[in-house]
Parts: structure tokens; C-alpha cells; sequence
């Protein structure tokens, strides 16, 4: 093998180093950002791209992978979560807390991200971090807790507009993990049990509150009804004798006319009914308790006329 050959083999393999160097392959949803003696030439995109070997190159920046910053020179423009560590945040009420936040970003102006900021993973978790302070800062404990959506819109406004000058577009921001300390934590179980408490006291003076009402009601109800029944036996008790002295008093008469007819018109029916009576009421007498006085009042005339009309009953026309 001569010097030819070997002048021609070594053709060949920088030929091959320069097709090479001067072919870059870029993935679906990456870039590059690419430099020309140190000045920015253009943002690559997804494909083939031919640029010159040694006068071209593609700008390295910070990147974040499993926790850990390395230099890439391939920028990723999927959607992209940073987990953060917790850190501690100060309350409004002086409440020191743990809070643990998700970032969702995505790079949308590679040159900005690129030549805008030094480190944006860093940068990014920083901005966060700070803003995140400020925001629990304007809120009391219970707030905290119970406003976890109030402080992600907060936070990925503040966010959004601070990142937008980077080439960041943040999407959402979610409080993953908020810890407040031991004491905190016992202080708010014996609260919630203590409000459990007074709940079960509540419900039951309401039950018997209610219970009370209802078996008034149910006795006022009982009462009115005896006394409606009451009135209404008064009532009829009082109808039937009234019917009864009306019956009666229809049979005396008719009793009386029967009399009437049966003595004639020359002696006075009046007279043999009242001769009827005081013979009853002697018989009674008789028949009464015999150990007993009784006074009977004695007016002459009266008996006489008496005496006067059981005769007249039986004296012949």
C-alpha cells in the first residue's frame, strides 16, 4: 500500500467526519440553538439540519434530570414537572410549616431560555420558592388549609408573568404536601374533636328539643279531643234529656186529655193528677226509712182542696 492510498483513506474518513459534524438529527419536540463563531445563527428544528463542522455549535445550557443539573445542549419543549423540596414557610398567625410544591412549565422561546437567564431550573425553583413565602405570608393557618386553589391561581399568576420574560409558560402549580408542626397538629385534632363534641351536644338538645315539642303537641292535641268529647256528651247528655222532658211532657199531656175525656167536662183533670201525685209521694213516705222524723210542711187549704179533688173525682153527675 502506497502513500496514495493512504492519502486517500485519510480523504475519505475526514470526509466522513465532516458529513458527520455537519449533519445534526433533531427529535420530535426538542431544538438546538445553534452559534456561529459565538453568535446566535438559528434555532434548529425537528429533523435533519446541516450546519459547518467547527465554525457551528450548538449552545449547551442547565438542564434538570433526576434531581441533578447537567449541561445538555438539546432543549426539550414537552410539558415539564419540577418537584421541589419542602421548604419552610412563616404563616400570617406566625404558623412555621412545611410546604412541598409541583411545577408544571414549558419552554416556548428556546432563544429566550436560552439567552435570558444564566439557570433556569435554578432560577425557576428560587422565583418559586420566594413567591410561595410571600404568599403564605398574607395567610393565616386555616387559610393555608383550606385555600390550597386560592394559593395555586396566586402562585402561577406571579409565576407566569415573572417567567414570561424567560421564555416559560407555567401552566399549573400544585401544592402537593402542606405540613404544620407537632404541636400544631395536636392542637388542631383536639379542636376537631372538640367541635365533633359540641355537634353531638347540638344534635342532641335539637333531638330533644323537637321531642319535647312534639309530645307538647301530641298532649295539647290529647286535651283539646277530651274536651271536644266532653263538650260534645255534654251536649247530647243535655239534647237527650231535653228530647226526654219534651217526650214526657208530650205524654202528660196527652195523658191529661185522655183524663179529660174519660172524667167529663164537669170535674177538672188538674185535680186528679194532683191527687195522683200526693198519693205517690205518701206512699213513698210510707215505705221509707222508718227510724227517721220527717216534717211536712201543713197548710190546711192546700190539703183540703186536695182531699176536695180526689172527691170531686168520684162524685156522680
Amino acid at each position: 500500500m502506497d502513500i496514495i492510498t493512504y492519502v486517500l483513506i485519510a480523504i475519505v474518513v475526514c470526509v466522513l467526519i465532516l458529513v458527520k459534524k455537519s449533519l445534526i438529527i433533531i427529535p420530535q419536540s426538542e431544538t438546538k440553538i445553534v452559534e456561529r463563531l459565538g453568535k446566535y445563527y438559528a434555532t434548529l428544528q425537528p429533523g435533519i439540519n446541516i450546519i459547518i463542522p467547527f465554525i457551528d455549535r450548538a449552545k449547551e445550557i442547565v438542564t434538570l434530570t433526576r434531581g441533578r443539573y447537567i449541561m445538555s445542549n438539546s432543549i426539550d419543549l414537552r410539558e415539564q414537572v419540577y418537584d421541589f423540596d419542602k421548604q419552610n414557610v412563616i404563616t400570617k398567625d406566625n404558623i412555621q410549616m412545611q410546604i412541598n410544591a409541583l411545577l408544571y412549565f414549558q419552554i416556548v422561546d428556546p432563544f429566550k431560555a436560552v439567552y435570558e437567564i444564566s439557570n433556569l431550573p435554578n432560577a425557576i425553583e428560587k422565583l418559586t420558592q420566594t413567591t410561595l413565602r410571600n404568599i403564605i405570608g398574607e395567610l393565616e393557618l386555616d387559610q393555608t388549609l383550606t385555600s390550597r386553589d386560592t394559593i395555586n391561581t396566586k402562585l402561577r399568576a406571579v409565576l407566569d408573568d415573572a417567567t414570561n420574560k424567560w421564555g416559560i409558560k407555567v401552566n399549573r402549580v400544585e401544592l402537593q404536601d402542606i405540613t404544620p408542626p407537632e404541636s400544631v397538629l395536636q392542637a388542631m385534632e383536639k379542636q376537631m374533636q372538640a367541635e365533633r363534641n359540641k355537634r353531638a351536644t347540638i344534635l342532641t338538645s335539637e333531638g330533644e328539643k323537637q321531642a319535647a315539642i312534639l309530645q307538647s303537641e301530641g298532649e295539647k292535641t290529647s286535651t283539646i279531643n277530651r274536651a271536644e268529647a266532653t263538650k260534645q256528651q255534654a251536649i247530647l247528655y243535655a239534647e237527650g234529656e231535653a228530647e226526654a222532658r219534651i217526650r214526657k211532657a208530650e205524654a202528660e199531656a196527652v195523658a191529661i186529655e185522655k183524663i179529660a175525656e174519660a172524667v167529663g167536662k164537669s170535674t177538672n183533670p188538674a185535680n186528679y193528677l194532683l191527687a195522683q201525685k200526693y198519693i205517690q209521694m205518701m206512699q213513698e213516705l210510707a215505705q221509707g226509712d222508718k227510724t227517721k222524723t220527717v216534717y211536712l210542711p201543713y197548710e190546711a187549704t192546700n190539703l183540703l182542696g186536695s182531699i176536695g179533688g180526689i172527691r170531686d173525682l168520684f162524685k156522680t153527675e
